[in-house]
C-alpha cells in the first residue's frame, strides 16, 4: 500500500515539476545565469519522475489481474543465477565505463574544452574509482 501511494506521489510530483519547468520556459523573456537551464532541468526531471511513477502504477494494475505470473516473475527476479548474471553485466559495464571516461577526458582536454568541464569529469571519474576501492575493501573484509 505504501508503495502504491509513493508511485502516485511520484507521478504527481513529476507532473508538477514538468509543469513548473514549462511555465518558466514560456514566461521568461530574458533569462540569465541559472535561469537559462533551470526550466529545462525541471522538465527533464519531472518527465523522469512522471514516467517512473506511471510505469509502476500501470505495471501494478496489470499484475493485479495475473497473480500467478507475478509470483513467477518475482521468483525469476530473485533467482541466484539471474542475480549473478546481473552482477556480472554490471561489472563488465563498469570496466568499459572506466576506459570510455578516460578516453573522453583526454579527448576533451586535447580539444581545449573549458577547464571546468574537464575538471568536473575528472572529479566524477575519481569519485567512481574511489567508491570502487571503498566497496572492494568493504567486501574483502566481509567475505
Amino acid at each position: 500500500m505504501k508503495s502504491k501511494k509513493l508511485n502516485y506521489l511520484t507521478a504527481v510530483a513529476g507532473l508538477i515539476l514538468a509543469g513548473i519547468g514549462l511555465y518558466l520556459v514560456k514566461t521568461q523573456t530574458s533569462p540569465a545565469g541559472l535561469m537559462l537551464t533551470l526550466p529545462y532541468i525541471c522538465v527533464g526531471i519531472g518527465c523522469g519522475f512522471f514516467g517512473h511513477g506511471m510505469g509502476n502504477i500501470i505495471s501494478h494494475n496489470i499484475m493485479k489481474n495475473y497473480k500467478d505470473e507475478y509470483k513467477q516473475m518475482e521468483i525469476e527476479k530473485n533467482d541466484e543465477r539471474n542475480i549473478a548474471i546481473l552482477n556480472a553485466s554490471k561489472a563488465k559495464a563498469y570496466d568499459i565505463m572506466v576506459f570510455v571516461l578516460g578516453a573522453l577526458m583526454i579527448s576533451l582536454a586535447l580539444m581545449n574544452v573549458d577547464l571546468i568541464v574537464v575538471l568536473l569529469l575528472v572529479f566524477a571519474y575519481l569519485f567512481i574509482q574511489g567508491s570502487a576501492i571503498y566497496y572492494r575493501s568493504k567486501f574483502d573484509k566481509i567475505m
